[in-house]
């Protein structure tokens, strides 16, 4: 369990997709962050302390279960303050990576990331995401965007047979599983790396989606 800022930026260093050049975007990012919510209230100003567990590597640890060739195109729902979105790009900045986010601020500060850190193969969606243009994605990932069952219902149209779904979902995260009725899915909980609380919502959605 990652339980410290030290802790985080250790195990960042362990993942293949974490060098020089990653970190470099990562501690940008982070001043960038700490910066902005002097203006606008992107995180909780005592979560800055532990920006590192709490929100990056948090969000890392999302690319431990997805194999490198599955990557691309990447759907991010509801980015807000850029986690997992931005922590993702940064780290894969091959990866066609969308992240939509509906709250104009919110949005205008990704799109400033995005150019400082050179994410070139980002793109921000500034729109609700029943107004985004429906396309098929390998991987959709959503941190506290929506309860699972609105979220399906939202976002299903972008998923085929192979998506894999990345949910970070808190203490919630059993519970809502074990809520979903009407879906057709082979979604498991796994366990958060930096909150014993948490579980994180992984799987896919099975052929027809919601059954009759």
């Amino acid at each position: 369990m990652i339980a410290s800022e030290g802790e985080a930026r250790d195990w960042l260093r362990t993942l293949s997709e974490c060098d020089d050049a990653a970190m470099q975007r990562l501690e940008h990012l982070a001043a960038l962050l700490a910066e902005e919510n002097a203006r606008q209230n992107l995180v909780s100003a005592s979560s800055l302390a532990s920006v590192w567990q709490r929100h990056i590597a948090d969000s890392a640890q999302l690319l431990c279960h997805v194999p490198r060739e599955t990557g691309s195109p990447w759907l991010d729902l509801g980015t807000g303050a850029g986690f997992p979105g931005l922590v993702i790009a940064a780290l894969r900045p091959e990866v066609r990576l969308v992240m939509v986010e509906s709250r104009v601020l919110r949005a205008e500060w990704l799109e400033r990331v995005r150019l400082a850190l050179g994410l070139d193969q980002a793109e921000v969606i500034g729109q609700r995401l029943e107004l985004v243009e429906t396309s098929a994605y390998r991987v959709i990932s959503a941190r506290a965007f929506a309860p699972l069952e609105r979220l399906l219902h939202l976002s299903a149209r972008f998923s085929t047979d192979d998506t894999l779904w990345l949910l970070p979902k808190g203490q919630s995260a059993q519970q809502e599983l074990q809520s979903l009725h009407g879906w057709q899915h082979m979604f498991h909980v796994e366990q958060s790396l930096t909150d014993a609380d948490a579980g994180i919502i992984i799987g896919r959605l099975g052929r027809k989606g919601q059954t009759p």
